[in-house]
């Protein structure tokens, strides 16, 4: 098929499979669960990129967090690099129960997207000292998971509508809304020394820095309850040694007036958001998040 000038600038305009899309990867490395890696590399790709793995909620899929977000856009005004990995496991769900995962250098998801990441930091020049994670649901549950068994790797994470690192650990049922278990989606309670301790424990001996956290949590949140956000602010707070300095209301609050903003130490290091009338799960606000991150 032979393309004319007029139908090729009209592509272009249109920016029809010319310019940047979701691509999967095979081959990237370890990967013992045999997830799936996508990713999302712009058309500027900045010299020394900044990394961000997007983890998608329970039932989604690369694809879907894809499109449902604006981080697309976003990178390509930025140049950072977004990895969108993907489980068909557990109704689409991820492994946030399994020790392999709950332990540095264990195995399970968090293996494979430790190799995802070690693939795109070397093969697109990535700068290690901004890769990021954030995601919904089950993917807030995991980002929990990959800040706390690898808090060398990451600068910051963003968890909405997630639980704390550790509360699912052990069960046998499957980590999906619709399991058994239902004790952590409850908003199961710990005191934040023994959050911290399940933190501490994936990783001994390690005294390095730690990931700077988000949390975002619908006070409407009906599937996972509301206490799960308040339990890991006190699970981060603990492992920073941070405590609750100021509470913000109102128009002045950066993810919308709907939302209470709690601030612990000067809010540089953990910082979380309660919506009124927030459901399951609460939207992202990517320029929030962003600014967090230190990207904008």
């Amino acid at each position: 098929m032979k393309f004319t000038n007029t139908v090729v600038g009209s592509l272009v305009s249109a920016g029809v499979a010319l310019g940047a899309s979701l691509q999967q990867v095979s081959n990237f490395g370890t990967n013992p669960t045999s997830i799936q890696m996508y990713i999302y590399v712009p058309e500027k790709v900045a010299s020394k990129p900044a990394v961000i793995v997007a983890l998608h909620p329970c039932g989604g899929s690369a694809s879907q967090w894809y499109s449902g977000t604006k981080l697309p856009s976003h990178s390509d005004t930025n140049g950072f690099i977004v990895i969108y990995p993907q489980t068909t496991r557990y109704s689409n769900c991820w492994d946030v129960n399994n020790k392999g995962s709950l332990t540095h250098g264990g195995s399970g998801d968090a293996l494979g997207i430790m190799s995802m990441l070690n693939y795109t930091l070397s093969k697109y020049n990535g700068d290690s000292s901004k890769v990021f994670v954030m995601g919904a649901s089950s993917g807030a549950m995991m980002t929990n998971v990959m800040v706390g068994s690898y808090p060398e790797v990451f600068e910051a994470g963003a968890a909405y509508s997630g639980v704390p690192f550790a509360c699912l650990a052990g069960s046998t049922s499957d980590p999906t809304p619709f399991g058994t278990n239902q004790t952590c989606a409850q908003g199961l309670q710990h005191t934040p020394e023994q959050w911290a301790q399940f933190v501490f424990n994936a990783y001994p001996g390690y005294t390095g820095k730690r990931p700077r956290m988000q949390v975002i949590h619908g006070l409407a949140d009906t599937l996972v309850r509301p206490q799960c956000g308040y339990e890991q602010l006190k699970q981060w707070s603990a492992v920073f040694n941070l405590t609750n300095t100021k509470n913000n209301t109102g128009s002045s609050v950066s993810e919308g007036s709907q939302y209470t903003e709690m601030l612990y130490g000067d809010g540089s290091k953990l910082v979380g958001y309660f919506g009124q009338g927030v459901g399951h799960f609460a939207p992202p606000n990517e320029s929030v998040m962003l600014k967090f991150f230190g990207i904008l």
